[in-house]
This record gives structure tokens, C-alpha cells and sequence, in this order.
């Protein structure tokens, strides 16, 4: 038997034991649906040509300055993206996880650093994820914070993807007309209206109590979370510490990790497949 084979076997274990699962996934949860997780400049510069024409990062792009500077251009890039997810059928990879969380009478708990809405879609209950970098499906005005945080359904943006540029009209607040962003934590940003974030955060802590108050067995699973923005992987981590279980780490190129933690170097679906099946 391989050491992958004994790994699968022992997250095969864990999961069967446990009671409740907590599913933490990053960009690298979303490949096999055909979404791209930027890794790295080729990764991003693949998706999206005329940044590398420009010399723009990631990084680069996916900040509030853009706004400001180029609003056709944030508007290119979240645009496409905002329509990109909107059309996206999640990879089986998420049914099986929702056939497991349902097997556990429906005890569980998603975080994730994705913005798509992938989760909401697979039809995962919306107060049971917490999206602590924000979602493309919601939207902020650019000039004033105390406008809130609406929905994007019925937003529409039409993007030149010839030209990378949004056409007019751009995403307005319903409130002062002024110009609207995603409601998505960018790089830099000093003006994300964190309250939605903030409530969900907080029914991940009450249900964390709740369940390390209890004793209850928790299978605590990891897709695709790199290093690069770790903040999955500390959350996945202590996580695992408060619940003194195993991490199941799926993650094709780091799934190295604390003594104890379960390795599994293969893709999200790939990893969910070999670990759901019984």
C-alpha cells in the first residue's frame, strides 16, 4: 500500500468518526469547475492577457485605485469575474461534500477565501459560510461607507474583452449614484465594508463554541489553500488545535503542514472524490 493510499485511509477514518465537518477552501477549490486561481503571474497572466501587456499583477489589479484611476478597467476585471462565476456550474467535487455535510445531519461549517459564491450555488446554506475576504455577489459605493452593503442581483456589466474594458454604465449605488465596487477585500484596501464578513465570522465562532463545548467529532477538511495568503490555512490550523483532530490538507503542490496533518497532494476534486467515498 502507498503512503498516499494509508493518508486516504486515515482521512476516510476520521471522516466516518466524526459528527460534524468543517470545510475551509481556497482558490485551488474552484480549478475543476474551469476557474482560474491565479497563481502566481503566468497563472494570472493567462486568464488575463492585457495585464500582462501592461505589467499588472494580480496584486496590481485587484486594488481600490483602479476605481479611481480606471474605473472601465477595475470594472473589465470584476466584471468578467462577476460573470465568469455567475455562469460556473460548481464541480461535482462540491455534491459530494454536500451529500457528506447532510450525512452528518447537516452539522457543519464552510470558510472560505474564494469571492465566486460557489458554495451558495452548490447549495450549501448561506449562514453556514463565511467568506472572509468578502463576495463579488454584493456590492459597496466607492465614495461613501455608510451606504452599506447591497446585492449584486441585477447588476449587469458588459466587458470588452478585445479592449479589457468595461462599458458604460458601470455599476452605480443605488443611494448616491456614485460609482459602486465589488464588496470584496483588495489589496490596500482601507475602505472594504467589513459588516457582512463580520456577522458571518461570527456564527463560525458561536458554531466552533458550540461544538467544542459539546465534544462533538469534528472532521476538519482543507481544499486547495495555498501559502502565498495563508489566512485558510491558520484558520484551518487552529481550527484543528480547538477540536484536537487531524487536518485533511488537499492541496496538489502544499499540502505539507503541522505534525499530524493529513496529505493529500492532489486536486480539490480529485482529493474530495478519494476522501467521500466509503
Amino acid at each position: 500500500m502507498s503512503s498516499i493510499d494509508i493518508e486516504i485511509q486515515k482521512a476516510q477514518k476520521l471522516i466516518q468518526e466524526a459528527d460534524a465537518v468543517l470545510i475551509l477552501a481556497g482558490a485551488g477549490m474552484g480549478v475543476d469547475s474551469g476557474l482560474p486561481d491565479f497563481r502566481g503571474n503566468e497563472g494570472f497572466w493567462k486568464a488575463y492577457p492585457i495585464a500582462k501587456e501592461r505589467h499588472l499583477s494580480f496584486e496590481a489589479l485587484a486594488n481600490t485605485e483602479w476605481f479611481e484611476r480606471e474605473p472601465t478597467l477595475a470594472w473589465a476585471f470584476y466584471g468578467h469575474r462577476l460573470n465568469l462565476y455567475r455562469d460556473t456550474i460548481p464541480h461535482d467535487g462540491f455534491r459530494m461534500l454536500r451529500e457528506l455535510c447532510r450525512s452528518k445531519g447537516d452539522d457543519y461549517f464552510v470558510v472560505t477565501s474564494n469571492v465566486d459564491g460557489q458554495f451558495q450555488k452548490a447549495g450549501f446554506d448561506t449562514n453556514q459560510i463565511c467568506e472572509i475576504h468578502g463576495s463579488i455577489h454584493h456590492m459597496q459605493c466607492l465614495r461613501d461607507q455608510g451606504h452599506g452593503v447591497w446585492s449584486a442581483e441585477g447588476v449587469a456589466v458588459t466587458v470588452d474583452i478585445e479592449r479589457f474594458t468595461a462599458q458604460a454604465p458601470l455599476p452605480i449605488c443605488p443611494r448616491c449614484r456614485a460609482l459602486a465596487r465589488p464588496n470584496i477585500l483588495m489589496f490596500g484596501d482601507w475602505d472594504w465594508i467589513s459588516s457582512r464578513t463580520l456577522a458571518q465570522t461570527k456564527r463560525f465562532d458561536d458554531w466552533k463554541k458550540e461544538v467544542a463545548a459539546e465534544k462533538i467529532k469534528v472532521a476538519v477538511i482543507e481544499i486547495g489553500a495555498g501559502t502565498a495568503i495563508p489566512s485558510i490555512r491558520r484558520i484551518s490550523e487552529n481550527a484543528t488545535k480547538q477540536f484536537r483532530t487531524s487536518l485533511i490538507r488537499i492541496n496538489p503542490r502544499e499540502s505539507q503542514g503541522l505534525l499530524g496533518t493529513i496529505k493529500l497532494p492532489m486536486g480539490g476534486m480529485e482529493g474530495i472524490k478519494q476522501i467521500c467515498l466509503s
